[in-house]
C-alpha cells in the first residue's frame, strides 16, 4: 500500500478541513476565549448564589423583625438616628431600648449595625459635655495594643466618618493619638509625635491615591516631611518606609458620605402616596408625599426628595376620625400625650 509523503499528507488534511493556517489559529483563539468565558460565567453564578443566600438571610431576619415589637422599635430608632442622631437617641431612650448614659450610647454607636457613619461622626463631634464623654468612651472601645499605627488609624477612621470642621477633626485626632500612645507607650516620645505622624499618613494617603494629585510624593519626600517630629528627633527611616509602603499598597477605606441612606430605606415601601398634613406650629394644610415603611410614616415635600421632612413612628397609635366639614376623611393620629398629627386622605 502506497503512502503519501508527510508534507503531502499535511496539505491533504488542511484541504479536507477546508481551513487555512490563519483560520485554524483563529479557531484556536475562539476556543480558548470560550473556555475563559465559561470559567467567568461559573464565577458569576457562584457570586449570584452567594448574594442570593445573603438576601435570603436578610429577608429571614426582616421577617423575624416584623414579629418582634422591640426589634421594630430598634429598627425605627436606628432609622431616626440616620436622619437626626439626637432624635434617634431620644426615641431609643424613651422606648427603654437604650439607657441615657454615655457608656450605653458609646457602646451602641460602636457595636450596632446599620447606623450611618456620617451621623455617628456628627454626634460624636458635638462640643457638648455629654457628647464629649460619649466620644471619650467610644475611643476607649478601640483596642490598639501592639497594632501598627497605620492599622490602628485604618480601624479608627472606619468606625465613623470624620466631620468636616477642622476643630472637630483636631479634637478627634488628638483623642486617637492619646489612646494609641496609652496602649503603646514605647512607640513615641509623646502623643504630639503620634498626632503629627497620623495627619502626615492621612495626607500621604490623599496624595498617593487622589487622581487629581499629579506629583506623587516619593518615600524620600515622605521621610523628609517628617524629620524632627519626634520631639526634635527623627523617626527611624525603616518605620516611615513601612508606613509609606502600607499606604501605597492599600489606601484607607474611609466611609463614604452616604447622607441619610434614604435610597435604601425607601427602596421597597409598604405603601406610598399623597396625603394632606396639618402643620405643627403653623396650622396650615400642606400636601406631602408619604411613604410607609417598617411601621413608620416618612413624609416629603416632593416625590424623589432624598431627605424626608419628618418621620412619624406608629407605635401605640390610636386613629380616630375627625368630623371636619371642610375636609373629608380626616384622621387624628394620637402618638402620645404631647403630639397629635392630623392627616387627610387625598381623594381625586
Amino acid at each position: 500500500m502506497s503512502t503519501l509523503p508527510m508534507q503531502d499528507r499535511s496539505n491533504s488534511e488542511k484541504n479536507m478541513n477546508g481551513l487555512t493556517p490563519k483560520e485554524i489559529a483563529l479557531l484556536s483563539g475562539i476556543r480558548k476565549r470560550k473556555s475563559e468565558l465559561l470559567i467567568e460565567i461559573q464565577r458569576l453564578k457562584d457570586e449570584i448564589a452567594e448574594v442570593s443566600s445573603e438576601m435570603e438571610t436578610i429577608e429571614q431576619r426582616d421577617n423575624s423583625t416584623k414579629d418582634d415589637p422591640r426589634a421594630k422599635q430598634l429598627l425605627t430608632g436606628k432609622k431616626k438616628f440616620n436622619i437626626d442622631p439626637e432624635k434617634g437617641i431620644e426615641y431609643l431612650v424613651a422606648n427603654t431600648l437604650l439607657n441615657n448614659t454615655p457608656e450605653d450610647i458609646a457602646h451602641f454607636l460602636f457595636n450596632e449595625e446599620g447606623l450611618n457613619k456620617t451621623m455617628i461622626g456628627n454626634y460624636l463631634g458635638e462640643n457638648k459635655e455629654f457628647n464629649l464623654e460619649v466620644f471619650r468612651i467610644f475611643v476607649e472601645l478601640h483596642n490598639f495594643e501592639r497594632r501598627l499605627l497605620v492599622d490602628a488609624l485604618r480601624e479608627f477612621l472606619w468606625s465613623f466618618r470624620l466631620p468636616g470642621e477642622a476643630q472637630k477633626i483636631d479634637r478627634m485626632m488628638e483623642a486617637f493619638a492619646k489612646r494609641y500612645c496609652d496602649q503603646n507607650p514605647e512607640m513615641f516620645t509623646s502623643t504630639d509625635t503620634c498626632y503629627v505622624l497620623s495627619f502626615s499618613i492621612i495626607l500621604l494617603n490623599t496624595s498617593l491615591h487622589n487622581p487629581s494629585v499629579k506629583d506623587k510624593p516619593t518615600l524620600e519626600k515622605f521621610i523628609q516631611m517628617n524629620r524632627g517630629i519626634n520631639c526634635g528627633e527623627d523617626i527611624p527611616s525603616d518605620t516611615l518606609a513601612s508606613l509609606y509602603e502600607s499606604i501605597k499598597n492599600e489606601q484607607f477605606k474611609i466611609p463614604e458620605d452616604d447622607g441619610n441612606d434614604i435610597t435604601r430605606t425607601f427602596f421597597n415601601p409598604d405603601r406610598e402616596g399623597w396625603l394632606i398634613k396639618e402643620g405643627g406650629l403653623h396650622k396650615s394644610w400642606r400636601k406631602r408625599y408619604f411613604i410607609l415603611k417598617d411601621n413608620c410614616l416618612y413624609y416629603f415635600k416632593n416625590i424623589g426628595d432624598r431627605e424626608p421632612r419628618g418621620i412619624i413612628p406608629l407605635e401605640n397609635l390610636q386613629v380616630r376620625e375627625v368630623q371636619d366639614a371642610r375636609r373629608k376623611v380626616t384622621f387624628n393620629n394620637n402618638m402620645n400625650l404631647w403630639k397629635v398629627v392630623r392627616l387627610v386622605l387625598v381623594v381625586d
